[in-house]
């Protein structure tokens, strides 16, 4: 069992993940009765409580129906979306359409002070593994919160975990197996500390999305052959790696590159590979130095 430092921290970080949730459902809940007024905010602006869009939702509970004057709420960037957004913006927005958004945005804003609360009672009490939490974060991918959510999980000391595999699989990062009258098949991967394992699957999608980083190159290599889902899994498992190395001796990460896999590529295999496949296609391939 955990000290009860570590216990404390772990019930603080659990809750503001549940509010973390709950605002994502709120959004989703916005967006819902946008679209069922007609208003389409969300295929122009990536996010409908940007700040753009904030203001828009705001106007139209305010009672402002003409979107060429909602368009003009768009500042920054969605500017140049204005002819987009006013297209967006042509719906029926309804009283009882204004009612919910109401609710709905006091209910976010709500949320957003709990979540804020919650971050900096679990930031004084990280305070003492600070140099822990500057490690993880240097990780691309790993956010704050998710660098929080994985000292408060494990405790920040992997001398409880022998090997990272044993990291991994207590996370339920590691690929099940099963087997029946002698019989065995690949099934999904192993169950483990659920809210560990969300931390590092949230940060394998946003690492995969990290240009010119390993686990980018590592997702796209795996995403073709098996898919994104295995994929994301794959890049959590690695992530996982990293972070036991990196708590237990304290040195900082090193990117092995995007590059890595082609460095590591035969020449000549990969030079008759490609022959192959030119020859596939119909073609005569001859070689020079």
């Amino acid at each position: 069992m955990p000290p009860p430092a570590i216990r404390e921290l772990r019930s603080l970080t659990r809750y503001r993940k549940r509010q973390v949730d709950a605002r994502a459902a709120e959004v989703q809940r916005l967006e819902k009765v946008l679209q069922d007024a007609g208003i389409k905010l969300s295929s122009v602006a990536s996010e409908v409580l940007s700040l753009s869009g904030r203001r828009m939702v705001e106007a139209l509970i305010s009672g402002q129906r003409d979107p060429a004057v909602l368009a003009q709420f768009a500042i920054g960037r969605m500017r140049s979306k204005i002819p987009a957004l006013t297209q967006a913006l042509a719906g029926r927005f309804e009283a009882h359409h204004g009612l919910a958004a109401r609710h709905i945005l006091d209910h976010v804003d709500f949320l957003d002070d709990r979540i804020a609360t919650l971050s900096e009672q679990i930031g004084l009490r990280l305070e003492p593994m600070q140099p822990a939490v500057d490690l993880l974060i240097g990780v691309p991918g790993v956010s704050q919160i998710n660098a929080e959510v994985i000292l408060a999980e494990t405790g920040g000391d992997m001398a409880i975990f022998p090997s990272p595999g044993q990291l991994a699989s207590w996370a339920g990062l590691c690929p099940g197996n099963y087997e029946s009258a002698g019989k065995r098949r690949r099934v999904s991967t192993t169950h483990g500390n659920e809210w560990l394992r969300r931390a590092f699957i949230e940060s394998a999608h946003a690492a995969a999305r990290t240009m010119g980083s390993y686990f980018s190159a590592q997702y796209r290599q795996l995403a073709r052959r098996r898919g994104p889902n295995k994929a994301a899994v794959a890049v959590a498992h690695s992530l996982c790696d990293v972070v036991w190395h990196l708590l237990s001796t304290g040195q900082h990460f090193e990117d092995l590159g995007a590059d890595y896999f082609e460095r590591r590529r035969d020449p000549e295999r990969e030079t008759q590979r490609l022959v192959r496949r030119l020859q596939r296609l119909g073609h005569v391939v001859t070689l020079s130095a």
